[in-house]
């Protein structure tokens, strides 16, 4: 897969480059140091996916996506975290905070191989319909307040209607998704759909008392109880058992 980075710092370039060694199925074929310098790299060259910095002299990352006719995937590397949901609005594969680290990027590529491995939906679903494990970083949404939260902080996915409440620290934003869909998404390893209305964080169970009518009631770290449905009680207990 043909790459370009595209970043003002040619430190930074110079790092990523050199991070970028250990997987050979990227060959990094050119470098921009500006937005205007990357449109003219991406049309000429027509690269499959682009490393882009968002805070650059004159053109930002996002301007510079907005003038493409064609673009390539992307990975956002930045040194600033406040840009992650527009990143996200804009389809970026992923959101990797400078320093990168090789265990972020490693991730990265292994959705970007993910998507281009399913032939059968459009690309941009490809992206988006792939497993999220549990050192993934999500954008979380809700009104005018949003955060960018790992995985592994959300304790409780619980459905209301069309959407679902979203339990990580103090905070229970809404966002407009199913649990169906969710559960699609969620690492069945650490993610556990107890009934109809919730999926649990398996890491976030801190006690399991036996409950009515041959169920299971588990209390999470954030003090929720929440019930096992009886069927899945049964698997349940051959996930968790020796």
């Amino acid at each position: 897969m043909r790459a370009i980075i595209i970043d003002d710092e040619r430190l930074a370039r110079a790092e990523l480059k050199k991070l970028l060694q250990d997987f050979p199925e990227i060959e990094v074929i050119d470098e921009a140091a500006n937005a205007e310098e990357g449109i003219a790299k991406i049309e000429s060259q027509r690269p499959d996916l682009i490393f882009l910095d968002i805070q650059m002299p004159g053109k930002t990352g996002f301007d510079m996506l907005s003038e493409l006719e064609r673009s390539p995937h992307v990975i956002f590397t930045t040194a600033y975290d406040e840009f992650a949901l527009k990143a996200f609005e804009v389809n970026a594969l992923d959101y990797l905070l400078k320093p990168v680290e090789p265990k972020r990027l490693a991730d990265a590529i292994q959705k970007l191989q993910l998507g281009e491995s399913r032939e059968i939906k459009p690309e941009t679903e490809n992206i988006n319909n792939s497993i999220l494990h549990e050192n993934d970083q999500v954008f979380v949404k809700d009104g005018e307040r949003c955060w960018f939260v790992k995985l592994s902080d959300i304790r409780l996915f619980e459905s209301v209607g069309n959407y679902a409440k979203v339990f990580f620290g103090p905070n229970k934003p809404l966002i407009l998704k199913s649990l169906n869909a969710l559960e699609e998404r969620l690492d069945e390893k650490f993610f556990f759909r107890a009934n109809r209305k919730h999926i649990v964080n398996l890491r976030m169970i801190e006690k399991i008392e036996p409950y009515f009518n041959g169920g299971l009631l588990l209390e999470l770290k954030g003090g929720e109880k929440i019930e096992v449905s009886r069927r899945q009680t049964v698997k349940f207990k051959e996930m968790m058992s020796l």
